[in-house]
C-alpha cells in the first residue's frame, strides 16, 4: 500500500495563476499555429517508424511503483529497454523548457511525455509540438479504455493523447464543523460561512466553479461566460466568505479546520480520508471539474514506435490495476475496481483494508451519476488564455 499524503497536484500546475505562469505560456506565441494532421499524413509517418528496442519516459514524481513493475513487465514482454524519467514537476515550467527546443526542431529526449490538459496541453498541440497517434496499434486502449476517457474535448478523438490518470476537482468539508450534507456549489457563497470558506488561486480551477455556480458549461463557455463567472466570485470575495485563496495548502486547513469547506481534489482528500481525517468529498450537484494528465509522443521522438507500444501495454487490465494501486487517482480503465475488489479477498490486515476503501471510494472510482456532472477546464488558445487568465486573477491576486 501507499499510505502517504501526496503533493501531486502542486501549486502554479497551470500558468494563470501568475505573472511567471503567464510568462511561460507566452513562449507559445512565438510559434505559428499548426494544422490539423490530415489522415494520409498520419499514416505516411507511421509507415515509415519501426521498432528500436528502447524508449525514454518524462513523468511527474511519484506516479510508478518503486519497483517500476509495470515497466519491467513491459520489458520481458516486448525485449523493448526503458529510461524512466521524474523530470516534470509542474506543466508550466515543463512548458517553458520545452517549447524553444521543439520550435528549433530539436528532439526533447523523451519518447513518452505526461501533461495535464490545460493551457500548455493546448498549445503544445496547437503549435504541432505532438506526433497523432496511430490507433491501430492501440488495442488496449480501444478495448479497455472507459467510454469517458475517449470523449476528451480538449483532444477530440484521442487523436493526440490517451490518459494516464484522472481526477477530480469538487468540494471537501470538516465534518466536525459542517454537519449538513453538502450537495451545491452555492454552499462555498453561503454568507454563513463567512471567513470558513477556501477557495483555488489557481485561474482555470476556480474559472470553472464560477462557471458551475451560474449554470455555466465551461467547456462550451464564452468571453461573456467567463465574465460572468468573475463577477459572482467578486462578490463572493467582497462579501467576506473566502477566507483564502489556496494552493496545495487548501488540505491542510480544512482538515485542522481553518476552514470549514473547500474546492478540493479528489486524490488529496482520498488520503486525508485513509489517514482517518473528518474529511468528506463530494461533486456538487452543479458540476465537478475532471482534470487528466495524458500521455504524448513530443515531436522529433526517436522512439515512437516503442512509445506506442508501452503507452498500449499500461492499457492492460491487470498494469493498469498495479498502477492505479500505488497511484490512488481515478483510472481510466473501468476494469481496475474489479480486480482489486477480487485481490482485496484474498489480501490481509491493513492491505486489506486499504484496498477495499480503494474500490469503494468515488474519489478513485466514480459512479456514473457522478461522472454526467464532470467537465474539463475551458480550452484556451494562446489569445484566448490573455483574457480568460486576468479575469480571474483580478479575483485571486486583490
Amino acid at each position: 500500500m501507499n499510505p502517504r499524503l501526496r503533493t501531486r497536484r502542486d501549486a502554479f500546475r497551470i500558468a494563470g495563476f501568475s505573472a511567471a505562469g503567464l510568462a511561460l505560456a507566452a513562449c507559445g506565441v512565438q510559434g505559428q499555429k499548426a494544422a490539423p494532421p490530415k489522415a494520409d499524413a498520419v499514416q505516411d509517418f507511421w509507415s515509415k517508424q519501426t521498432k528500436h528496442g528502447k524508449v525514454v519516459f518524462a513523468n511527474w514524481p511519484e506516479y510508478m511503483p518503486e519497483d517500476q513493475g509495470p515497466l519491467k513487465q513491459f520489458q520481458q514482454a516486448t525485449g523493448i529497454s526503458y529510461e524512466y524519467k521524474e523530470v516534470i514537476q509542474e506543466n508550466a515550467e515543463f512548458f517553458g523548457k520545452s517549447e524553444p527546443v521543439l520550435r528549433a526542431g530539436q528532439s526533447l529526449g523523451y519518447d513518452i511525455v505526461v501533461m495535464t490538459n490545460g493551457i500548455q496541453l493546448q498549445n503544445m498541440l496547437q503549435l504541432g509540438y505532438v506526433v497523432p497517434l496511430d490507433h491501430s496499434k492501440l488495442p488496449n486502449f480501444a478495448a479497455n479504455a472507459g467510454q469517458k476517457y475517449k470523449e476528451r474535448s480538449y483532444d477530440p478523438g484521442n487523436k493526440y493523447t490517451i490518459p494516464y490518470t484522472s481526477g477530480v476537482t469538487g468540494i471537501a468539508y470538516n465534518t466536525e464543523h459542517v454537519k449538513e450534507d453538502i450537495t451545491s456549489i452555492q454552499s462555498l457563497f453561503d454568507p454563513k460561512y463567512k471567513g470558513r470558506v477556501g477557495m483555488m488561486a489557481d485561474a482555470q480551477e476556480i474559472g470553472n466553479f464560477g462557471m458551475f455556480a451560474l449554470g455555466i458549461d465551461p467547456e462550451k463557455s464564452t468571453e461573456a461566460d467567463w465574465r460572468k463567472a468573475g463577477d459572482k466570485l467578486k462578490e463572493q470575495r467582497d462579501a467576506g466568505i473566502v477566507r483564502k485563496y489556496y494552493d496545495q495548502s487548501y488540505i491542510d486547513a480544512v482538515s485542522k479546520g481553518d476552514v470549514w469547506l473547500t474546492m478540493a481534489w479528489s486524490g488529496d482528500v482520498f488520503q486525508r480520508q485513509l489517514a482517518g481525517e473528518p474529511v468528506k468529498f463530494v461533486v456538487p450537484e452543479e458540476g465537478g471539474t475532471i482534470w487528466t494528465d495524458n500521455m504524448l509522443i513530443p515531436k522529433g521522438a526517436a522512439n515512437p514506435v516503442d512509445a506506442l507500444m508501452l503507452m498500449d501495454f499500461l492499457y492492460q487490465p491487470a498494469v493498469a490495476a498495479e498502477l492505479d494501486e500505488f497511484i490512488q487517482y481515478v483510472t481510466p480503465v473501468p476494469a481496475v475496481q474489479d480486480l482489486l475488489r477480487e485481490k482485496a479477498k484474498t489480501a490481509k490486515g491493513e492491505d486489506k483494508k486499504a484496498l477495499e476503501d480503494m474500490v469503494d471510494s468515488p474519489l478513485m472510482f466514480p459512479s456514473e451519476a457522478d461522472y454526467a456532472k464532470l467537465r474539463g477546464y475551458t480550452p484556451l488558445t494562446n489569445k484566448t488564455q490573455q483574457v480568460f487568465n486576468p479575469i480571474f486573477q483580478s479575483i485571486t491576486q486583490a
